[in-house]
This record gives structure tokens, C-alpha cells and sequence, in this order.
């Protein structure tokens, strides 16, 4: 493994170091993609620092990147969203595949996605792929199971995750997790070039730092400037927590994506698993209870998302989706009922099992893909409920 890249930050605990030694048991892919990302960074570090050093200049900022760095370490976790109820290619449920096997796994293995599902030799997904980690997944011999875990960097720690458009649920994982993850800034769909690590994250705060001094966007946040971004980021006081507290984020294309090399363990590398409240009193939910149970994490809450039928827009995400609201809603909710992530999820389910009765919206391939679009309109639309203190972890 590359010097550098093994480096531990010097708050780490011995218990920690233990930890992410255990976890840095990488294949040679998963190595050379990690070193490849990190070749990178480090290659254009003098550029890169540049960028950001020019805007702080800007607004008179005296602080050192690599305060930055740590302070952006010290709030942040990575995340991994999901829908615990999408059932996979042999019908089991992605919560229940969880409990049953304790490790998560990725699209090139499970053959299905919340994204585009283009995790197959030769497509998007394996393309991106090598573009962003230099060719190391495309190696003969390289397996499924060895290939990257997609998340997100919850820089905002939004309740909601980073990604909350790839599921309702998401995983906070253990910070030495983010040790072997590569970054980006924005997503690898359009090929990003600011790309880095933890400890080459250069590329990513440059990119973030012009984002926010361009459109004030701070990873979703909007009119955010520079100056109260920072500031907020390094006062270890009430600044930042009210800056960077835990309300819902609705970051539908904003993220700091992440690929997470080496497996995935749900006894070794899980923090907390956060969930919609509409799963609670549901099959799906008791799954989740006994899965967080079962591997010795917390069970937290965050506020869920809920519209009813007449706020279902028509211009976002194409003119048909209020139909597919009514029909799902008509199917698969209580009397008035609002969308929300469990009725979506049933009817995503419905696709799946019974497809013969949504022939008339298209192949199975198509109505999954409207029905994720109704997520989407559920995530940037839905109201949220704030829970009570005793729900927020079980």
C-alpha cells in the first residue's frame, strides 16, 4: 500500500487504527483503484490548492487547507442510501438479503439499482468506472463481489443522508470506512474531475469551495456564501452545530459522491441505520429493527416524507406522474393517504411480483423507472413531520 495513503490522523483512537487495519484488507483491485485516485490528486495537489487558496484569498479567509481538511473530517460520515423493501432477482427483499447475510453489496452483484442500472461489463456504470479508478475493476480475474460500494459524504449531516435520491433509508458508516473511499465531487454519471481521498481531498474542496462561491450552493443548502460556510466549519462551537445540524437535506444532485473499496460488513463498519418513519409498524420495519439488532447498531429515525395526491406536480419528472400517484395511492395506501416511502416501495414491490397488472404503463423496466421518479417527487415535494425525541433511535 502507498506510505501516504496509510497514514491515520493523530486524534485516532488504538481501537480505531485496529479497526481500519482490519479493514484495509483490499484485493489488488481495489488497491490500484485507490492509488490511482490518490496518483491523481497528488499529481495535480499544486493546481488544486491553487483554486482554493485563490478563493480564500478572495474573501480574506486566513486559515490553512489543511484546518479545513480536518474540520471537514471531524463532521462529517459517510452515508450509503437505500430501500430497504426493493426486492432482489431471487425475491428477497434488500433489508432482508441484509439480515440474512451481513454485508452489503453492490449493483454489480445485487442486478438492481435506485440509479440506472448499468453495473455490467461494457456498461455505463463499468465505463465510469474505469475512467475514474484507472482501469482497476477491468483487470482479468477481478470479481463482482470486489467491486466499489456507492455512497456519499454527508458533509451537512443531512437527517436524510447524502444521497437520499438512491432511498429513504441510509447507513451512517464508521469513520474508518472513510479511509478506503475515493470522492468526488458531484456524481460519476457526468465524470467529474475533482476526484480525491481523505487524505488527497484537494480536488473535492476545491470544486465544492467554487460551487459555493459560483451559486451558493453548498451541497443542496442554497444561498450559502463562502465566508459563513467556513467559519461555520471551523468553530467547533454552536456555530457549526446550527450550521450543521441534523435537518432534512432533499440533496436530489448535489453530493460529494463516494466509492467505497473492500467490503462492506454490517457488524464492523455501520455506525447507525436511519430510517423513513413510514416503515415503523411494517414488515419492512420490523426487518430493520432486528437487522440493527442483530448486528449491534442503533435503529434512529429521521422525518419522512409524505404529499398528498393534488401536490404531485406535473412539470417534474414528466406529466404522467400524477396519474401514478393516484394509481399507487389507490392501490397500495389507506383511504387518504399521503405517498410516502413505504406506499411507493409497495408498489415498486407490485412491479416486481405481479407485473401483469401494470401492463398498461409499459414493460416492468419502464414503470420501475416512473416509479423511482416518484420518489424523486416525493423527496424534493414531500412535507416532513418532525418526530418526537423517544423515536428518533430505538
Amino acid at each position: 500500500m502507498n506510505g501516504s495513503f496509510k497514514q491515520v490522523k493523530e486524534h485516532q483512537t488504538e481501537q480505531e487504527e485496529d479497526i481500519c487495519t482490519m479493514a484495509f484488507n483490499l484485493t489488488n483491485a481495489q488497491q490500484m483503484a485507490l492509488d490511482f485516485v490518490y496518483q491523481q490528486a497528488t499529481q495535480n495537489k499544486r493546481q488544486d490548492t491553487e483554486r482554493i487558496q485563490k478563493i480564500l484569498t478572495f474573501y480574506e479567509i486566513g486559515c490553512s487547507i489543511a484546518d479545513l481538511v480536518n474540520a471537514i473530517c471531524d463532521v462529517s460520515h459517510l452515508t450509503i442510501n437505500f430501500h430497504p423493501d426493493r426486492l432482489l432477482t431471487e425475491g428477497r427483499s434488500v433489508i432482508a438479503a441484509l439480515y440474512e447475510e451481513g454485508i452489503y453489496r453492490s449493483q454489480f452483484e445485487t442486478k438492481i439499482s435506485n440509479g440506472g442500472l448499468t453495473a455490467f461489463a461494457g456498461g455505463d456504470r463499468d465505463k465510469w468506472e474505469e475512467t475514474m479508478l484507472g482501469g482497476a475493476y477491468q483487470a482479468p480475474g477481478v470479481t463482482e463481489a470486489e467491486r466499489p460500494k456507492y455512497g456519499g459524504l454527508n458533509l451537512m449531516n443531512y437527517s436524510d443522508g447524502a444521497c437520499p435520491r438512491f432511498g429513504s433509508c441510509h447507513f451512517r458508516l464508521k469513520q474508518h470506512v472513510l479511509r478506503r473511499a475515493t470522492l468526488v465531487f458531484g456524481d460519476s454519471v457526468s465524470d467529474p474531475q475533482d476526484r480525491g481521498l481523505l487524505n488527497a481531498f484537494e480536488p473535492v474542496l476545491a470544486g465544492l469551495l467554487e460551487e459555493i462561491k459560483t451559486h451558493g450552493n453548498a451541497l443542496g443548502r442554497q444561498e450559502v456564501d463562502v465566508t459563513t460556510f467556513v467559519s461555520a466549519l471551523l468553530d467547533a462551537g454552536n456555530t457549526r452545530e446550527r450550521f450543521f445540524h441534523r435537518s432534512q437535506g432533499r440533496a436530489l444532485d448535489h453530493y460529494i459522491e463516494a466509492q467505497i473499496h473492500g467490503d462492506l460488513r454490517m457488524a464492523d463498519d455501520i455506525d447507525a441505520l436511519v430510517a423513513d418513519p413510514s416503515f415503523q409498524n411494517t414488515a419492512t420495519g420490523e426487518l430493520l429493527a432486528v437487522t440493527a439488532k442483530k448486528y449491534g447498531f442503533p435503529l434512529e429515525w429521521h422525518e419522512g416524507f409524505e404529499l398528498p395526491l393534488e401536490e404531485v406536480p406535473s412539470d417534474f419528472r414528466g406529466p404522467e406522474m400524477p396519474a401514478l400517484a393516484q394509481r399507487v395511492l389507490e392501490n397500495h395506501a389507506p383511504e387518504n393517504g399521503y405517498l410516502d416511502a413505504a406506499t411507493i416501495g409497495l408498489a415498486a414491490v407490485s412491479v416486481v411480483a405481479n407485473p401483469e397488472q401494470w401492463q398498461d404503463w409499459g414493460s416492468p423496466e419502464d414503470t420501475l423507472q416512473h416509479i423511482k421518479y416518484l420518489w424523486h417527487i416525493l423527496v424534493v415535494y414531500g412535507k416532513s413531520k418532525p418526530l418526537p425525541d423517544y423515536q428518533k433511535s430505538v
